[in-house]
């Protein structure tokens, strides 16, 4: 079993590596790239979907720190597969209450799922696009509480957040 998980944590890492690499796809222009970005990301799902089934949500104690984070991106960049979503939102919800995952990467994998279910998020993680030169979260279910939402699972104040993203 450790063999297994020692392999797991690296099949991980190399899947958010590749993600890195391929990730200019998922707002390129070009057809071409955006159709390896979507095959790239459906295969980590399926793949993700399958390590779920047999080892439930890979913490950092069980994978490592670098692991857990590679399958929460992976989950994040699922979003032709809102099943895969669902699920890992779940896994990671009993992981968060266990105290095995963090609250703050739970926050964007809840916002994701709403936004890709067509829903308000909570958090105001999820960038619709840009306006007047600054970025407009997607609609939130209590805009006017967005921030005090956000400081509960650590997440710094959506001014601070986007001025890493400063728009030239």
């Amino acid at each position: 079993m450790a063999h297994d998980i020692a392999a797991l944590a690296v099949e991980l890492t190399d899947m958010a590596a590749a993600d890195h690499q391929s990730s200019a796809g998922a707002n390129s222009d070009d057809p071409a790239e955006q159709l390896v970005w979507r095959r790239l990301t459906a295969r980590h799902g399926d793949r993700l979907g399958e390590i779920m089934d047999e080892y439930g949500w890979p913490t950092a104690e069980m994978v490592g720190e670098e692991s857990a984070r590679a399958a929460w991106l992976i989950a994040q960049h699922a979003d032709r597969q809102l099943d895969i979503q669902r699920r890992a939102l779940q896994l990671m919800r009993q992981a968060v209450s266990a105290g095995s995952a963090g609250p703050r990467e739970l926050a964007f994998l809840r916002d994701r799922t709403l936004v890709n279910e067509g829903r308000k998020q909570i958090y105001g993680t999820q960038i619709a696009g840009v306006k007047d030169g600054a970025p407009v979260p997607w609609p939130c279910e209590e805009p006017e509480r967005m921030n005090e939402l956000r400081a509960e699972v650590g997440i710094e104040p959506f001014d601070e957040y986007v001025a890493k993203f400063a728009m030239a």
